[in-house]
């Protein structure tokens, strides 16, 4: 098996001439790791590791229970149509109503959204650090970024225990 061309990019011009003929590659470069068992570094990895997997999962899940009360949904007036008994036409109705309250119960596109939105600021805050731009020009900059991770987990995590909150205890302020 013939061994498979490196990129021009990889083979150590800065600036070298695509393969293709139609410009210059541009070379890519390993970010800088962080110093060894740093803790904040290592908290920023997680959360946005974290918030993206949750995202992902909540919107395939979402997806997938709104593909499912649309097929319901759309077999509904062909199975009245069909003259089909009073209960498969019932039972389909009600099927509709519980996966809606599903939804609504799992707040899945709700937590997509505001995990994928955490995912992002968390990404921004690590580009912005690695940068040495934004807020993080100063000799601080470390310290700076401890705290806009919590700031930003702490946000999230008050708008997810505010959404899970009982109806009763929200109608109670």
């Amino acid at each position: 098996m013939a061994e498979r061309p490196q990129p021009q990019s990889l083979r150590g011009d800065r600036m070298s001439q695509r393969d293709d003929g139609l410009g210059h590659d541009r070379p890519v470069e390993a970010v800088p790791a962080p110093p060894a068992e740093d803790p904040t570094w290592e908290r920023l990895e997680d959360q946005i590791s974290w918030y993206d997997r949750k995202s992902g999962q909540n919107q395939r899940r979402y997806t997938r229970l709104k593909l499912l009360e649309l097929a319901v949904a759309a077999a509904l007036p062909v199975v009245a149509g069909l003259q089909s008994p009073v209960w498969l036409t019932g039972g389909l109705a009600a099927v509709i109503v519980m996966l809606e309250g599903a939804q609504h119960l799992y707040q899945l596109q709700e937590h997509w959204i505001t995990y994928r939105s955490t995912a992002e600021a968390l990404k921004h805050e690590r580009y912005l650090y690695l940068a040495n731009a934004g807020p993080y020009v100063g000799e601080d900059r470390h310290r700076q970024l401890a705290e806009r991770i919590e700031g930003l987990t702490s946000q999230e995590h008050a708008k997810w225990a505010s959404s899970h909150q009982a109806p009763a205890q929200r109608d109670d302020r």
